[in-house]
């Protein structure tokens, strides 16, 4: 269906309203026209936020929910383009609603998007010409189907299907669409550099394991959220894989951390007899590539514990990828202890490591509800279980 100046008109006046209400609403054009126009209105919502640069563009035409679901967004996708090295082609295999295509493409002279749904094959003709793309072309084809004749193209992308036929999510490589193990060789064969997103659910060793040609591995967080992984396929392997854990934040800023996969066994891990004056969280990126005891050979930390993962330090560590808290006291969940230490608190941010009750457990007990500026970490430290009590401080 396309944007006629009636519903563009109902569009612009509604789209800040809630969908629910509007779709209870009669309104002055044929009912597929207001269905049409409401599923307009929740596709642009979403995008606002999390592809604000497509929702700045009036034309564009949003899809079904389960492609806004799993697209990229916009913070995302400049990040891998910043990956690419600039070029003659690029081929997007997997190419759903489009949204990596619209930044990776724009690293290329010419682009292929790639995708069996016709209908999400119409809709991206439309919105990269909106988007003011050039040199690209969708094929509406499978994967399958296509990568065997395709020619050989300086980057191809993949983004597999992270869901079965009945709806359900997976999370395996084997269970993913298409099956990379199966079409390693092919895809190798027509690129020298493969890129392939995955869910943030996935195995790492598994998965690296069995791709076997994984020369870089990025972990991506946004705003400290595990969103992706990106794995950088290449003809010549590795000899020790390199991990990136990356945060991006909205205001532009990216945190950074390195290390080679064979660094974090190797590592010797420093362990703290009492708490410091400073505790230090991990990103979520680093705490899914599993780097736990590197960080006390990278820093002067210790950990408070083996399976703690949280830092210490007497002295502040700068530029730490995760965020820093000031120590106040620490202490048992002894009577006494608790209420020389929480008798005014009524409020406050609670995370629970290697302890034994659940946040929801802890609150109830502690009877202190959610929000305010005071911090409490319960968890253990050497072999003793303790409240941690701190303030925040502020990143620069």
């Amino acid at each position: 269906m396309k944007l006629t100046e009636e519903i563009r008109a109902y569009i612009q006046l509604h789209r800040e309203e809630d969908v629910r209400s509007l779709a209870l609403k009669r309104g002055s054009f044929p009912p597929e026209h207001h269905q049409f126009a409401i599923h307009q209105i929740s596709g642009w919502q979403t995008a606002k936020e999390k592809v604000p640069s497509w929702a700045a563009t009036e034309e564009v035409l949003y899809p079904v929910h389960l492609s806004l679901e799993q697209c990229s967004s916009e913070l995302t996708a400049q990040f891998k383009a910043s990956l690419m090295v600039q070029g003659e082609s690029f081929a997007d295999l997997t190419g759903g609603m489009g949204v990596d295509f619209s930044f990776l493409s724009r690293q290329f002279k010419k682009s292929l998007y790639v995708e069996q749904n016709p209908e999400l094959c119409e809709l991206a003709e439309h919105n990269f010409k909106e988007l003011q793309l050039s040199g690209f072309q969708v094929l509406n084809t499978t994967f399958e189907q296509f990568l065997p004749q395709m020619s050989p193209v300086d980057v191809v992308y993949l983004d597999p299907a992270r869901r079965d036929s009945a709806g359900r999510k997976v999370v395996s490589i084997s269970d993913c669409s298409p099956n990379l193990c199966d079409w390693k060789n092919q895809l190798l064969a027509k690129s020298h550099d493969v890129w392939v997103k995955y869910s943030p659910m996935l195995d790492i060793s598994l998965a690296v394991n069995e791709l076997e040609d994984v020369s870089e591995l990025f972990v991506i967080s946004v705003q400290n959220e595990c969103k992706e992984l990106l794995f950088h396929l290449t003809r010549e392997r590795s000899d020790d894989l390199q991990i990136i854990c990356v945060d991006l934040k909205k205001s532009g800023e990216r945190s950074f951390f390195k290390f080679a996969k064979s660094e974090e066994p190797n590592s010797p891990l420093h362990l703290a007899e009492t708490v410091g004056r400073y505790l230090y969280e991990p990103n979520s990126s680093l705490m899914k590539a599993g780097a736990f005891k590197i960080l006390t050979e990278k820093f002067p930390l210790k950990k408070l514990a083996v399976s703690s993962h949280l830092y210490t330090s007497d002295e502040k560590v700068e530029d730490f990828p995760g965020r820093c808290f000031e120590v106040e006291a620490d202490f048992s969940l002894s009577k006494n202890e608790v209420k020389e230490h929480l008798s005014d608190c009524v409020k406050a941010n609670m995370s629970v490591r290697n302890f034994p009750m659940s946040v929801e457990q802890l609150r109830k007990k502690l009877k202190i509800a959610d929000g305010g500026d005071v911090y409490l970490f319960a968890t253990t430290i050497g072999e003793k279980k303790k409240i941690v009590k701190c303030k925040k401080i502020e990143e620069k």
